[in-house]
């Protein structure tokens, strides 16, 4: 294994146990619902919103015990918008991380309940973070904003609203999409990195979490034209097929390619600026560009 695989998976370990504890202390009646929303939060994935919050608090010297509440919080909160995602009336997809999606599990009332609890329990963690002080209480309202009317709903309904109208979209309408749909989601935990340092390396660090947010975006749209169902664990094609705005769909897919290669060689650039060790964050821009799942 490469040095930025055993950190990764070490960030992972740290992460995924730290979820772990608090599943086995997840009681609910009905038993159903606390088992869709653990059937759903611990099913495995990249983990790379809450590696990389990991990853940001090591380059700020911030204790992984500061920053591990917000992580959890926040990849239940993208946890619970892939369980609406997959549902009919939104994508519609059957399977999720190569296994049924929780509508198709639990049918899709309980798969709804199961998105809502998991929203509801994210702020709870924020809000038991916030009687700690002015500082838990900015990074939680930022998460709030990142997951919000001004950040992920927002692109989601602009992302529906574009596939929907038939009015011809624009780069604009994609760079909107983009930024709020997925962007928000993967700037939160380099912010939140931030803010629970002091506003440290604030600047750079923004600049950072909008481009591998728009990064990462450029590669999903590209995987789903290149992509396969046994490494995805995603129905494929999708996008083409609901009319979906994406980089491919404006720029074809060698421009979509050059276009993320681009974005990757700004995320080195504001990455040079920082200053303490950035080598996972280099080798993570990488891994997002030329990931195949």
């Amino acid at each position: 294994m490469t040095d930025f695989d055993l950190r990764y998976e070490s960030y992972l370990s740290t992460f995924e146990n730290y979820l772990n504890e608090y599943a086995s202390k997840l009681q609910t009646k009905p038993e159903i619902l606390g088992e869709s929303m653990k059937y759903s939060l611990q099913n495995g994935g990249k983990r790379i919103r809450p590696v990389l919050a990991l990853a940001c608090a090591e380059v700020l010297s911030l204790p992984v015990e500061e920053i591990l509440p917000f992580a959890l919080a926040l990849e239940m909160i993208h946890t619970y918008s892939l369980v609406h995602d997959d549902l009919p009336a939104m994508d519609n997809d059957d399977f999720r991380r190569g296994k049924p999606s929780s509508h198709k599990a639990f049918g899709e009332a309980n798969a709804i309940l199961a998105g809502d609890a998991l929203l509801n329990e994210a702020y709870a963690i924020c809000f038991n973070e916030c009687l700690k002080g002015e500082k838990y209480v900015l990074a939680s309202q930022f998460l709030n904003e990142c997951a919000g009317v001004y950040g992920m709903i927002a692109g989601q309904s602009a992302d529906l609203d574009c596939s929907d109208n038939q009015k011809e979209a624009t780069e604009k309408d994609l760079a909107y999409i983009y930024e709020h749909k997925t962007g928000k989601l993967l700037l939160a935990p380099v912010m939140i990195a931030s803010l629970l340092s002091e506003n440290n390396h604030y600047l750079p660090f923004e600049k950072f979490g909008k481009l591998i947010g728009a990064l990462f975006q450029m590669t999903d749209d590209i995987l789903d034209v290149t992509g396969d169902f046994s490494k995805l664990g995603k129905t494929v094609g999708k996008d083409e097929t609901e009319n979906k705005l994406t980089c491919v769909k404006l720029y074809g897919l060698e421009g979509a390619k050059i276009r993320a290669d681009m974005c990757a060689k700004d995320c080195h650039a504001v990455l040079e600026g920082i200053d303490g060790d950035v080598t996972f964050l280099n080798a993570l821009v990488d891994y997002v560009l030329d990931r195949s799942k």
